[in-house]
């Protein structure tokens, strides 16, 4: 059978289309899952908090050697760790800058008109779980790069979950430390 060389080159060509949508198609889903793993990588897992004063951990705690409790002072007795006071900065900052940062400019001017900064809160234990951070971090030692990542690596202002609060996350800790997941022992 003699197929006209017309009908012949239309074949072809659709299938050259249908071939170029496939390797489209493929592109498009290799591409979309690149940008979900950067976007991961990159810590957009939550909602991005911003911050009054771009802190760096990285100056305080990796260049000045500042522990984590020497500011939040509350974490190894308290249940809360809290933001520290803006009293806490005085202790090394005063009216003279230490540095040329415009971040530690806008401390000094904090410090000069009193009151507190208004740090946003990045991390929030539901109202229904009894979470303490002396029970944590005295007790069973739990570190707090664990939970809030390489904190003397950061350059900017704490401003995402490094380890988000979900129930998931506190179960998975929980039984890799043969520690009890009892629901009464957190949800109260």
């Amino acid at each position: 059978m003699n197929i006209p060389e017309r009908t012949s080159a239309r074949a072809d060509s659709r299938l050259e289309v249908r071939e170029g949508m496939r390797i489209g198609a493929g592109l498009v889903i290799v591409m979309m899952g690149g940008a979900l793993c950067i976007l991961h990588a990159s810590g957009c897992r939550e909602r991005k908090v911003e911050q009054p004063i771009d802190y760096s951990h990285k100056t305080h705690v990796g260049t000045a050697g500042i522990a984590c409790v020497d500011c939040h002072q509350s974490v190894e007795s308290g249940i809360r760790a809290t933001i520290p006071p803006l009293e806490t900065c005085k202790g090394c900052h005063s009216d003279t800058p230490l540095t040329e940062s415009p971040e530690e400019k806008k401390l000094l001017n904090y410090l000069a008109n009193g009151g507190e900064i208004p740090w946003n809160k990045v991390y929030q234990v539901p109202d229904h779980v009894y979470f303490s951070h002396r029970r944590h971090v005295s007790r069973s030692k739990v570190t707090c790069q664990e939970c809030h990542g390489d904190i003397a690596s950061f350059v900017n202002a704490v401003s995402f979950q490094f380890l988000p609060v979900t129930m998931e996350n506190c179960m998975k800790c929980h039984k890799e430390r043969n520690v009890t997941n009892d629901c009464l022992s957190c949800h109260r």
